[in-house]
């Protein structure tokens, strides 16, 4: 199209001196004057608006007659190429078998034909031009009023798409809104749905709320009958209940003066079993005789005898004999055997070989108990190694219940006594600990296995437990809180594999050192505000044998030679302490042995005492047994004092 512009717009001057012909211009005027559409008019779209536009000017031709006006414009330009005699129009009709090519060329020596033919194809080709100027000038014309009727077409369609894209925002906003409001009418028709079906429930509601009433007015009217009833019934009980009250008064006054009473038959049998306990001795000696074991030999007939109690054999025994049997030795007169040598011995109490371990712990029962009662008590075996001495404080291995020795039998019946204790008003705290001695050396049995044995943090010493105070307590050993039995049997269990123990020519495991359970008793009655305390001590004293004389000197006899003269050291030191507290000597040596010290507080006149002397049966072992029931017999013999119960 700008082509086609720029080749109308060339100045007459150029168009004249062209020799393009003219012909056929006039016929591509009128074929373009035919493509070009009438004019309509067009109504400016919008609001308010209702003027019209009317175009009188011919349209410029559009994209779709473009093709054609080039296609014509070219059949012209190839006309005008051919040369300036053809004059035949490009839209005329020629049968090419009868067009002429033209007149002849002249001859050159016809100067003035050919100058008269120059001045007729410069005439013609002036009027040529003269009509293409005109043409030229009314296409400029129509050009300009083309470009400017484009210029307003295209005001318009900007209009137009302004107005478009805010319709077409409007459109779909609209769109939106209408979704919107399709949406919420959705919601709205189920909310309605839903408000119908609560309406529908609200109306059941209400008709089942009616029914409910009408059976709760009904209701009402007969608890106002059941109220007057009840009222009645209430003052009745009223009345019976102030009789009641004044009864109650009558019987918690009676139950104050009964449980003073109890508390003071308790006291009173507290006194008397301590009165008893004083009448059997605070120093009393028990005899035990083991059985032969299997693989011993049985012991010859006489060898121990067991006389009659005092009221014949119904009473239990108290007393035995030991017959030296005779030997070949000739006696100084007459040169004859010796006749057989026999020892008398009492004792508080003698247990046959036959003796079960349940019938040795009912005979101290009630001494056990006088702990909870305040009093410190203490009982230990004596014997030589091998005469049972383990067998009854611990008892027999396997935890066979039968067999049980004296600690865990005591302790069931501190826990069980104590329980029965707090329905009159008595509650009991236990601490429980369990050291061994060896070799004037303490150690701590309750010390992890594995470990040192020795006591945690560093070592035991025996000290007071604090200023002012009289008892006593073995520094950096374990002091164990105990509520039941389990706990109890759970600490020997662990004692047990940490005691030293040696072989000897006794006995294969034999105690070489004192091994002391302590059971630390605390009491108190909060409605009489008494307390008391006291220790149960529960001592395995280590093996009495003499020394041998014929003992080798090596390091292992060395040792055992240490060991026995530790041993009987201490136990000389016991004896001379239980002599000296016979006599009432101003000085009592406890501290000649850290046995006799540490169980200070158990051997003193406030406490009371019971020695189990353990023997063998065996033949082999009459010297031994001699010896043994010799210092138990002067233990017997001892009268310490009356003990005295630790209340506050």
């Amino acid at each position: 199209m700008e082509k086609d512009n720029m080749e109308l717009k060339m100045p007459p001057d150029k168009a004249s001196s062209s020799q393009l012909p003219v012909l056929g211009l006039s016929a591509k005027r009128g074929l373009d004057k035919e493509n070009v559409p009438e004019p309509k008019k067009k109504r400016a779209r919008g609001p308010g608006t209702a003027a019209t536009i009317a175009i009188s000017h011919p349209r410029v031709p559009t994209m779709a007659t473009m093709p054609r006006v080039k296609k014509q414009e070219a059949a012209q330009k190839a006309t005008l190429k051919s040369g300036p005699w053809h004059t035949t129009a490009a839209n005329t009709a020629v049968d090419p078998t009868t067009t002429r090519k033209g007149p002849s060329k002249r001859p050159a020596w016809d100067v003035k034909g050919q100058l008269c033919d120059l001045r007729k194809e410069f005439s013609a080709c002036q009027e040529q031009t003269e009509v293409l100027t005109r043409e030229n000038r009314e296409l400029r014309n129509q050009l300009g009023e083309a470009e400017q009727h484009t210029k307003t077409l295209n005001a318009e369609n900007k209009a137009l798409k302004a107005e478009n894209k805010a319709l077409s925002g409007e459109l779909s906003e609209v769109q939106v809104q209408a979704k919107q409001d399709q949406l919420e009418l959705v919601k709205l028709g189920a909310r309605v749905l839903e408000l119908e079906e609560l309406l529908h429930n609200q109306e059941g509601l209400i008709q089942s709320l009616q029914e409910e009433q009408l059976r709760l007015q009904a209701e009402r009217r007969d608890l106002v009958i059941q109220l007057e009833v009840q009222t009645t019934q209430l003052q009745e009980s009223t009345a019976a209940l102030a009789k009641s009250q004044a009864e109650i008064i009558t019987q918690a006054a009676l139950l104050a003066e009964r449980t003073e009473h109890l508390h003071g038959l308790e006291m009173e049998r507290r006194y008397l079993h301590n009165q008893l306990q004083e009448l059997k001795g605070n120093i009393r000696v028990f005899c035990r005789v083991r059985p032969a074991l299997p693989g011993e030999l049985e012991p010859p007939s006489g060898l121990i005898v067991f006389p009659p109690g005092p009221n014949g054999a119904s009473d239990p025994p108290t007393r035995l004999s030991l017959t030296r049997p005779s030997d070949d030795r000739c006696s100084i007169i007459g040169g004859l055997p010796g006749p057989p040598v026999r020892y008398d011995f009492s004792f508080d109490r003698v247990f046959l070989p036959g003796s079960r371990q349940n019938e040795v712990f009912e005979e101290v029962s009630l001494l056990v108990q006088s702990a909870l009662d305040g009093y410190p008590v203490c009982i230990f075996a004596y014997g030589q190694t091998g005469s049972g001495k383990t067998f009854t404080m611990e008892g027999g291995p396997g935890g066979d219940p039968q067999v049980e020795g004296l600690i865990p039998r005591a302790v069931r019946h501190l826990f069980s006594v104590a329980k029965k204790l707090q329905g009159q008003g008595w509650s009991y705290t236990f601490v429980a600990s369990y050291v061994e001695i060896y070799n004037e050396t303490i150690r701590d049995l309750l010390a992890s296995v594995g470990g040192a044995r020795k006591c945690q943090g560093g070592e035991c010493e025996i000290r007071l437990a604090g200023p002012g105070s009289k008892e006593l307590i073995v520094t950096n050993a374990r002091y164990v809180p105990v509520t039941c039995e389990e706990e109890v049997e759970s600490l020997l269990h662990l004692a047990r594999q940490n005691r030293a123990v040696a072989r000897t020519t006794q006995n294969e495991q034999s105690s070489r050192s004192h091994s002391v359970f302590q059971l630390q008793i605390s009491g108190k009655h909060m409605g009489q505000n008494l307390h008391c305390a006291a220790p149960l001590s529960l001592v395995d004293l280590a093996g009495s044998e003499r020394l041998d004389p014929g003992l080798s000197a090596g390091p292992a006899e060395r040792e055992r030679l240490k060991e026995t003269q530790a041993i009987n050291s201490s136990l000389s030191t016991l004896g001379l302490v239980i002599m000296a507290l016979s006599n009432k000597e101003p000085h009592v040596p406890y501290r000649n042995s850290k046995l006799t010290y540490l169980l200070q507080n158990s051997l003193g006149g406030s406490a009371k005492m019971l020695m189990f002397v353990n023997i063998s049966p065996l033949e082999e072992n009459f010297s031994e047994s001699l010896n043994s029931l010799r210092f138990a017999s002067k233990v017997n013999q001892c009268i310490i004092g009356t003990a005295r119960s630790n209340k506050k």
